[in-house]
């Protein structure tokens, strides 16, 4: 090819020069694939790597490049109902296993993945885009989910209850529930994973993935991990498939008699679909849905923390996370310097390819998602919002757009009632707590929010007086292993991370032993 562009003689000396720098470009992301030795152009099921039955297959694009990275199978209802068997067949022993010996595994899993990581960190961000640093700490992340229920798989405990009869002896016992149905977004495509699976697996339940149609590699990568580790066939089992046939592969796992529970993160409107379609069969579910969330600077607030936790919050993965900031509530008091001072660490954000070691702000995963955080925005400057910062696509073309800053938010306005999902921040004042409340508490979302103030009644108050799962304070990063994670109202039910990640994926049998002498 290099060669060719060199003698092609229809072209001038500047198309070729052109082609030479996209060559330069490309040949520099296939290093990066050579480096991350291959990149899966087919399914995981039943620990054998299998194409589509119906042989078709779908392309993943690099959203920096739009270049096509890799092809994957599309798959649909009927290879889904292969991968659900193969998920029952292996329950049907690994539920058997006991605690110490799926950590065991699990352990080596999480110490392949760690060895791994610049390879699975590479892979993300050819494929979602966010820069590179971020695609690291979001291994790190997801491996901290596998190291934690590698340890919780043998702390599963039951109880032993005080009989009311001195003849009988009755007890609590935890089993798993059998096949899950994971479907996972583009946007953690690793750690939403880990956190799910690692918690299915470690209570003895077995799984089928079906990854995000943006970001399926990373989840192929990770089950070749599991694979290697010596996870048995059949307990991890990935199906790809199409925006178009998604769908399908969705309702066959909701239907199935034979999965005992679905695990989304996603939008809510999905959410309510997935939750019609499992009632037929009345599974078990975990609905991780979508946030709306505020972000609240109390008069008393450290002005710089506060700034440094609205970027952390705001900006990670330019804005696409469900518990990003939505809403920045400022008391009148202090507004104006506040918007001053993010203004200025605003600035310091690169916007580019995530491979450059300077990008702080990737692009948006597609066209979808950049036209419609476009549209956001045009429509909150035509309702009265003021431009401080940004609010046009990026001179880099593409799905890039400019981190951006609004001031003068209301209730009129889209993005004040919608998840923005892009790097856009925008403020509205507050002069009173209650006021605070009532505007943050405003919305049919439950998942994350966040304050900043260094009134210690006040923020015994407030973190009461929140109407939602999770609640920063004086924080903008709340995720961890360690904590429950999840919504209430429209956001969704069940929590994963923690002991109680744990809930979803056992249920409790009541044992009574009678005629005891």
């Amino acid at each position: 090819l290099a060669v060719t562009l060199n003698v092609a003689t229809p072209l001038t000396f500047f198309g070729r020069a052109k082609l030479k720098t996209q060559f330069l470009q490309l040949s520099k992301h296939v290093g990066i694939l050579s480096q991350s030795r291959m990149l899966h152009d087919k399914a995981f099921i039943n620990g054998e790597w299998v194409y589509a039955k119906s042989g078709k297959t779908f392309a993943v694009t690099n959203p920096a490049t739009q270049e096509v990275i890799a092809t994957v199978p599309d798959m649909n209802h009927e290879d889904t109902e292969l991968a659900i068997q193969a998920a029952k067949q292996a329950f049907n022993s690994w539920k058997n296993t006991t605690g110490k010996e799926r950590a065991k595994l699990m352990r080596k899993w999480y110490d392949l993945a760690v060895a791994k990581q610049d390879e699975l960190a590479k892979v993300l961000t050819l494929e979602n885009g966010k820069p590179l640093k971020e695609s690291v700490g979001e291994i790190i992340y997801s491996t901290d989910y596998l190291e934690f229920y590698a340890e919780e798989a043998r702390r599963i405990h039951g109880e032993v209850l005080s009989s009311p009869i001195p003849s009988k002896t009755m007890i609590l016992v935890r089993e798993p529930i059998g096949v899950i149905g994971m479907l996972t977004p583009w946007n953690f495509p690793t750690a939403m994973i880990a956190r799910k699976a690692a918690a299915a697996i470690a209570s003895g339940c077995t799984c089928v993935i079906k990854p995000a149609e943006d970001t399926p590699l990373s989840a192929l990568l990770l089950a070749e991990v599991a694979n290697e580790a010596g996870i048995p066939p059949g307990v991890i089992n990935v199906v790809t498939a199409s925006r178009e046939n998604t769908p399908s592969v969705g309702e066959k796992l909701c239907s199935s008699e034979q999965i005992a529970g679905i695990s989304f993160t996603g939008s809510t409107a999905v959410g309510k679909i997935l939750y019609k379609q499992c009632s037929s069969t009345i599974k078990r579910l975990g609905l991780e849905l979508g946030g709306n969330a505020p972000f609240i600077i109390f008069e008393s607030a450290d002005l710089d923390n506060a700034v440094a936790g609205v970027m952390a919050s705001k900006f990670r993965n330019t804005g696409q996370t469900c518990v990003s900031t939505n809403r920045i509530l400022v008391h009148e008091k202090v507004h104006d310097q506040f918007v001053e001072k993010l203004k200025s660490s605003m600035a310091s954000l690169v916007v580019g390819d995530g491979f450059n070691p300077s990008c702080s702000l990737g692009p948006l995963i597609n066209k979808t998602q950049f036209l419609k955080v476009s549209a956001l925005v045009q429509d909150a400057l035509s309702k009265g919002a003021k431009k401080i910062v940004g609010g046009e696509p990026h001179q880099l073309g593409g799905t890039y757009y400019e981190p951006t800053l609004l001031t003068g938010i209301n209730p009129t306005m889209q993005a004040y009632k919608e998840e923005i999902f892009g790097p856009v921040a925008m403020t509205l004042t507050f002069s009173t707590e209650e006021e605070a409340l009532r505007i943050a508490n405003d919305t049919r979302s439950g998942l994350a929010s966040y304050f900043f103030s260094n009134d210690l009644s006040q923020i015994r108050r407030v973190s009461k007086g929140l109407e939602y799962g999770m609640v920063g304070i004086n924080e903008g990063i709340i995720s961890a292993a360690e904590a429950a994670f999840g919504g209430i109202k429209e956001s969704g039910f069940g929590r994963e991370g923690s002991k109680h990640g744990i809930d979803d994926y056992t249920q409790l049998k009541y044992l009574c032993f009678g005629n005891l002498s």
